[in-house]
């Protein structure tokens, strides 16, 4: 029933993303930072918003956004979350979580945010949950589940301005940037290996095509996407991953107990020569799915994973 769930929620969030196309010593909250200095007059979606005078009340909703306010350093601001985001780093484990696409909004508007910054993902194609927040006078900022290495840097720098945290982000964003270029400047500039990344598993197998930061990612390592030619999520079936042969198989599958063997044991996929060599790794579920800064962490899985001669992490 576990399983059944997590590939539900799995399934849900692949839906929605096509339908769419997610050090100073003291804390922020003993600064009280007041809203960001630059003029932010419209969210990630384009909304018109009016930040408030000081943020230290935040809402987060959308796992991805929650990343990010960590690593700004703004964890201890959280006074709710979706469910989505338990267990992130800095973030109180007493705090209410909310499902993200139905919260309750009179706890919400009950426990007096400054702010909300909610992914976009929580409106399905409508108003969503919390247009009562937003007519109760409450700042709801909208997020977008950006498919780009470059929009998640840009989210990064947004909501880094939205908080007053602009030098962390900038802080943020380089380190990626460092770390993406060191792994670019090792990676391999021939005899590139093919690679199927699979995420979400038999029978109901969907991978990937260009115009998704994992494709990027893929490419800063000098790896070939299986579906580069395809664009976007796609469900995939057995024979177009057996016809193309991949040399690497990649799985972020975490909803079932053993993904690296239940790949390896479907039928006719020993032919395969990802299969054959043992060439058949798991990689960060969360890293890899969630658009934050935390995709380094699934990019030097992947490098290790597909270049383990070049690639030591």
């Amino acid at each position: 029933m576990k399983a059944i769930k997590k590939l539900a929620a799995l399934l849900l969030t692949l839906a929605l993303a096509l339908s769419m196309a997610a050090c100073a010593t003291k804390t922020p909250a003993e600064v009280n930072p007041p809203a960001s200095s630059q003029v932010i007059d419209a969210d990630r979606e384009g909304n018109p918003i009016t930040l408030p005078d000081t943020i230290e009340r935040i809402i987060s909703i959308g796992p991805s956004n929650t990343e990010i306010l960590s690593a700004l350093g703004f964890a201890g601001m959280i006074v709710a979350a979706d469910n989505l985001s338990a267990g992130i780093e800095g973030l109180d484990p007493e705090i209410p979580m909310y499902d993200m696409m139905a919260p309750d909004v009179e706890q919400i508007i009950a426990l007096e945010p400054d702010i909300i910054i909610a992914s976009s993902i929580s409106k399905a194609g409508g108003e969503g949950p919390f247009k009562v927040v937003s007519e109760a006078g409450i700042c709801v900022v909208y997020i977008p589940s950006s498919e780009s290495i470059d929009g998640i840097k840009e989210d990064i720098r947004f909501i880094g301005q939205v908080v007053g945290a602009e030098v962390a982000a900038d802080e943020v964003i380089a380190g990626m940037e460092n770390d993406i270029e060191a792994i670019k400047a090792a990676a391999p500039v021939e005899d590139a290996k093919t690679v199927y990344f699979e995420i979400s598993a038999a029978p109901y197998m969907y991978s990937f095509g260009n115009g998704v930061f994992l494709d990027e990612m893929l490419e800063i390592i000098g790896a070939e996407n299986l579906f580069a030619e395809q664009e976007g999520w796609m469900s995939v079936a057995d024979e177009q991953v057996l016809d193309l042969n991949p040399d690497v198989i990649l799985t972020s599958v975490n909803y079932i107990e053993d993904p690296i063997g239940e790949i390896m044991s479907r039928p006719g996929w020993g032919t395969l020569t990802a299969v054959q060599n043992n060439d058949v790794y798991y990689i960060d579920a969360d890293a890899s799915n969630r658009p934050s800064q935390n995709i380094i962490k699934a990019l030097k899985e992947i490098a290790e994973a597909v270049y383990p001669d070049i690639f030591d992490y």
